[in-house]
């Protein structure tokens, strides 16, 4: 699976490679004018909290104009802001100050769909004839024998039911990945490419430094619309990434968004889900290619759903995380493409329940181990808002009046109408839900042990209920212990600069693969090897170093329990969750 043999290619050093990127979801990030929501005002009263990181990039998530039926990822207008979040001006204060703190700023760019409220899609669906009419995806129905009407092929949606939708006026139907208010933009046509490119344009000359792109691999989808494979019998509608994820044209149209990238020496992470072909995620990322730096896969974030449904369980061993992420890691350092590491985001639960076990009192050292882990393999790292801290899932014990997310609710609410008796399936979906629901992630930032966590003012209900864990888990705390998960993030991110040839720029070798309890792996440059070694389990661990070919230890870089002068002998003792970061001698 893997060996300890290292390989050296030919270096592209670039300014993005070595960078490290916060994520911010502005709802839930701080409310500067008590209103229960956050806003970029807040953002911008926080910018020394995240320039003390040691992050270089902040990443906006959507704060365009919109509707909010999926969390301002149905974009209404892509040059105003929303009014819940501040103003184009608010944006530019927040560029200036992430500029004047040597940070860089990127925006979402949300272009495989708008909302069915942007001024496009009104006049699209206003008639037949009209000039935006080739904007969207508009088809015939299909009639049965019998005469009744039916979609134009058996796709499902992101968020349930079928991913086409009727419309009454012109007689045909749309379609929409996501929800039915989220129509897809149809990228065929050149106007939309051209409007695509503008909108770049108008950020990049505002001083933003890049984009992220959602979903951006299902630009190009197959135009000829087939029928999915039927995967699931039980179902009408059926998953058809094989038609839209990475389509025919893909590659064409992100040559010509890299041209842009490129004028403005901009930064590009792309989301891209459902592609298992590395070839093909190399013709995205690798150097010469020009279109993107790097993209976010899914494999490691897909681990615990269910082949047809993600709030279905799934279980998993730490080789399945381990296979997923040598190959990524091995592949991408050989053919010249770069990796975007992540373990949350905000449509992912919080790591420390997602990938551990641990209990509340061993938040803390599962919060370092995975900051280890993940932030000294090969790639950019993503800190999604709160995992700097080790914000946890939400309690077990939320009712499902608490849940904001559409993709979990419309999951309920279809499955309450289905198959209402089944308490046991319900129960399922409910404990499911309290681990994956997106609805994790978007919980206020705990900033403090006060009311509402320091989120909002104490007099104010906040958009969606806070963490109780707050009273423990918390910025103001963390700052000034030097032990803290926020510190220690801190000494990751700095460790990772200060051995800058290492650890962006050295190859990649996992060590021990068949171990269910140890994740191991060194990094090398030239005559320099550091050892990554981690115990991913609550339970102490004996790990032997000899075994592995591990060289003599030449100094502790980084221990998470704090220094140890344990690492002469022939057997390493790991406590729960320790990580530890070693220069050692190069074996190979």
């Amino acid at each position: 699976m893997s060996s300890n043999k290292h390989i050296h290619k030919p270096l592209h050093r670039a300014w993005w490679k070595e960078c490290s990127v916060y994520q911010i979801w502005p709802a839930s990030f701080k409310d500067s004018n008590d209103d229960g929501i956050g806003d970029i005002p807040g953002i911008v009263s926080k910018l020394d909290y995240i320039k003390k990181l040691g992050v270089d990039i902040i990443w906006l998530c959507p704060s365009y104009e919109s509707p909010q039926v999926d969390m301002g990822y149905d974009i209404s207008n892509y040059y105003k802001i929303d009014p819940r979040y501040g103003t184009v001006e608010d944006v530019e204060r927040l560029i200036q100050g992430a500029h004047q703190r040597g940070m860089k700023l990127l925006m979402d760019l949300v272009v495989n769909h708008t909302s069915d409220q942007h001024e496009w899609f009104k006049q699209s669906r206003s008639s037949k004839d009209n000039e935006f009419r080739n904007w969207y995806i508009w088809k015939p129905a299909r009639y049965d024998a019998q005469g009744n009407r039916h979609p134009p092929n058996n796709w499902v949606s992101h968020f349930q039911g079928s991913a086409w939708t009727w419309d009454e006026k012109t007689q045909e139907y749309y379609l929409h990945l996501y929800a039915e208010e989220q129509p897809d933009l149809n990228w065929e046509h050149p106007p939309v490419r051209k409007a695509v490119h503008d909108i770049m344009r108008f950020w990049l000359d505002k001083g933003c430094d890049g984009f992220r792109m959602d979903v951006i691999n299902f630009i190009s989808k197959d135009p000829r619309f087939p029928d999915a494979p039927v995967e699931n019998p039980e179902q009408i509608w059926q998953w058809a990434y094989c038609h839209y994820a990475n389509g025919p044209r893909l590659h064409e149209y992100l040559q010509d968004i890299g041209k842009i990238l490129r004028e403005y020496d901009a930064f590009s992470v792309g989301e891209m889900p459902y592609v298992r072909d590395p070839e093909e995620v190399l013709k995205a990322v690798r150097y010469d290619r020009n279109e993107i730096n790097m993209i976010f896969q899914f494999d490691h974030v897909d681990i615990d759903h269910g082949p047809f449904d993600k709030f279905v369980p799934n279980p998993w061993k730490l080789t399945d995380l381990k296979k997923m992420f040598n190959s990524w890691q091995t592949f991408m350092y050989e053919n010249d493409g770069w990796n975007a590491l992540y373990w949350e985001n905000h449509d992912q639960p919080r790591c420390i329940d997602r990938y551990t076990s641990a209990k509340p009192e061993y938040t803390t050292a599962a919060a370092k181990m995975l900051a280890t882990v993940l932030a000294l393999m090969s790639g950019t790292p993503f800190i999604y808002q709160g995992q700097e801290l080790g914000m946890r899932n939400v309690p077990k014990e939320w009712g499902m009046d608490e849940y904001r997310d559409i993709d979990c609710l419309n999951h309920w609410k279809g499955h309450l109408a289905k198959d209402p008796e089944n308490t046991e399936a319900l129960q399922v979906y409910r404990e499911q839900y309290q681990r994956k629901s997106r609805d994790n992630a978007r919980t206020p930032m705990q900033w403090s042990a006060a009311a509402h966590a320091g989120f909002t003012s104490p007099t104010v209900t906040p958009w969606m209920s806070v963490n109780p864990n707050h009273k423990t888990i918390n910025a103001e705390a963390q700052l000034s212990d030097p032990n803290s998960v926020f510190n220690y993030w801190r000494t990751v991110l700095g460790l990772r600069k200060r051995y800058l040839d290492i650890f962006v720029y050295g190859d990649f070798v996992m060590l021990d693969f068949a171990n269910e309890q140890v994740f191991a792996y060194t990094r090398q440059f030239e005559d320099q090897q550091a050892l990554v070694l981690c115990n991913w389990t609550d339970e102490p661990v004996v790990w032997d170093p000899t075994a592995h070919s591990v060289g003599k230890v030449q100094e502790v870089l980084l221990n998470s329990y704090g220094v140890s002068e344990k690492y002469q002998d022939k057997h390493w003792p790991l406590r729960p969750y320790e990580a530890a970061v070693l220069l050692v001698e190069p074996t190979s």
